[in-house]
Order: C-alpha cells, then structure tokens, then sequence
C-alpha cells in the first residue's frame, strides 16, 4: 500500500509540473515573456498557487526549465549525429541538422527564445544556440590547422555559421510542416560553399601548391 501511494504521488508531481510548464508555454507564446505573470500561469493550470510554488520559484525558473529542456534535447541530437563525422563538411551538416531538428521538435520555444535574446543571455549568457555549439571555433581552429580548411578568420566564419543557423532555424521554428534535413543540407551548402569561394578569391597562386 505504501510503494502504491508513492507512486501515485510520484506520477501526481510529474504531471503538476508538466501542466505547469505546459500552461507556461502556451501563456508566453501568447503574450510574450515580460507581459506574462505567475498568476497568469497558475490560472492556466486550475491549480493553487501553492502548488506551482512546490516546482518554480519564479517566472524566471520556469522560463529557463523550458529552455533547458530545449538545451539537453539540442546536446543530446549534437553528440549523436557528430559521431559519424569524419570530415569538416559532415561535421557542419550534423551540426545544422541537430540544431533543426531539436527546433523542430518544439517550434513554440525557439520562437520564444528568439522574441526574448535578452532574456536568454541573462539565464545562460548565449544565445540558445550558442549555448551547444560554443566549440564551433575550436573546432574550425582545429580543422585549419589541419590543412582541411585554408587559413580563414575563425571569429568571422564562427558568425557566419550562428547567422545560418539562426535565421534558418527561425523559418523552420515557423514552418508548420518543417523539414530539418532539408533545412541542414541547404544550410550546409550555402556554408560550404562559401567557403570555397573565400578560398578561390583570397589565395594567391603562389600559396597554391
């Protein structure tokens, strides 16, 4: 009798904090981060307002468990695609293809994030996409220096990858029917390609071998 009540308890929490975050999103998608309340929220839910306290101290720790989430599913997409990468070009498509496809599996938030930037860069100091391909860089460091990739500002190809990303995952966030490899294929030849015409109209013939 006593597993058989904590498990009803256990499953009556799970379900108070997903009605919760549930009501959270649909209340910010609806008027915006800074216009939303926790009153709001909890008229949403039915619940008391003791009960939301018992999950989120604020509007602010709720608004960042949505994009944590967000977060560990985009992590989680980025560890299992970039296993297979073998190559600059694989590695960027398994990149945008993660990125695409977690925006895809819960559109309202990337919405959300982009509509609210400043808010994200208080909670986790980057932008939510930011937050899991920080190692970009290093990563196009590492690849010139293996002679993969010619001798390119890193600083500036690194934004240029965050610009795709970005304004691509936006219309795939705004799609109703999106389609995150196309979007990652795209992405990836529009970069690519770019670099290769850097490469064509920056070196010399001397510095060709």
């Amino acid at each position: 009798m006593i597993k058989e009540n904590l498990g009803k308890r256990e499953l009556n929490r799970i379900n108070n904090r997903k009605a919760i975050i549930s009501a959270a999103r649909d209340c910010f998608s609806e008027k915006g981060y800074d216009q939303v309340t926790v009153r709001d929220i909890i008229r949403r839910t039915g619940l008391a307002s003791g009960t939301f306290y018992n999950y989120f101290e604020d509007k602010q720790s709720i608004f960042s468990a949505l994009l944590s989430n967000y977060i560990e599913r985009l992590g989680s997409h980025l560890d299992e695609l970039r296993k297979s990468s073998e190559s600059l070009e694989s590695f960027i498509h398994s990149t945008y293809l993660a990125v695409f496809t977690a925006i895809s599996e819960d559109p309202v938030v990337y919405q959300l994030a982009h509509k609210n930037n400043r808010v994200i860069r208080e909670l986790f100091g980057e932008s939510i996409i930011g937050t899991n391909i920080a190692t970009l860089e290093k990563d196009i460091d590492d690849a010139i220096q293996k002679g993969v990739i010619p001798e390119i500002d890193s600083n500036l190809l690194s934004a240029a990858f965050f610009g795709i990303a970005y304004e691509i995952g936006l219309r795939v966030a705004n799609t109703s029917m999106p389609d995150p490899v196309l979007a990652a294929k795209f992405a990836t030849g529009l970069f690519m390609g770019g670099i290769k015409e850097i490469t064509r109209t920056t070196l010399t013939p001397d510095s060709i071998s």
